[in-house]
């Protein structure tokens, strides 16, 4: 893919997020008899799109340049590597928050079509549960992030990014007491449906070792890689 392939792709997944949180929204519009009609619950299905696609778009900021040898040009017009990698952890954070604001505009629009049609809605999000609806899109930002800085390739970053999870998400299935400890999409779901209580730990092992620990091999790696 070449590199204006590759921005492309990127933008038309950009043009994708809104369209499919959009779509997922739909879901509890249209099916209320089985799915809850709760505040929270729209707030729900608005993340799942986000999930799938941020990511995704994240891994693209952080691998484009390696994927395409282009980083040749851009550590000789900023040959500190960390400021490069600032920047994009900056603009990764804004994309996080912009989509989660995003997620939240089409949330409510959700709702008000809803509340049109005259069905009743339970008003129960709460301020804990909207911050953990913010915190779980930083964090899927966070998790390509990890895996591109990591990785340093598109394909193999992108395709990890559905791998490990549907791995994860397999053992919890084998051993759900042993698997709840490593599946991010466990944890990740914890923090977005603000069910923290016991689960403190486990969410933190799973962002240290799906954020943090990748994260910080992929700086280093960054710092040390040879350009040419």
């Amino acid at each position: 893919m070449g590199q204006g392939h590759q921005y492309r792709a990127s933008r038309w997944l950009l043009a994708l997020v809104p369209l499919s949180t959009i779509g997922l929204m739909l879901a509890p519009i249209l099916a209320p008899s089985s799915i809850d009609q709760t505040y929270t619950s729209y707030l729900v299905f608005a993340a799942a799109a986000l999930g799938i696609l941020l990511p995704v778009v994240a891994i693209l900021m952080f691998t484009s340049e390696w994927s395409q040898r282009t980083v040749f040009t851009t550590f000789t017009q900023e040959p500190r590597r960390i400021r490069v990698i600032k920047a994009k952890l900056a603009a990764s954070l804004l994309l996080g928050g912009g989509a989660a604001v995003l997620g939240g505009v089409v949330t409510a629009a959700g709702l008000g079509v809803a509340a049109a049609s005259g069905r009743a809605l339970e008003a129960n999000l709460t301020a804990g549960a909207a911050a953990g609806f913010v915190l779980a899109a930083l964090l899927n930002v966070g998790f390509g992030v990890a895996l591109g800085s990591l990785l340093q390739s598109s394909a193999a970053a992108i395709a990890a990014s559905f791998v490990l999870p549907t791995a994860t998400g397999l053992l919890v299935v084998a051993s759900k007491p042993v698997g709840q400890w490593l599946d991010s999409s466990t944890a990740f779901n914890w923090v977005l449906q603000n069910q923290w209580g016991a689960h403190v730990p486990q969410i933190a092992l799973a962002v240290i070792l799906w954020v943090v620990v990748p994260l910080a091999s992929g700086i280093v790696r960054t710092m040390h890689r040879d350009v040419t």
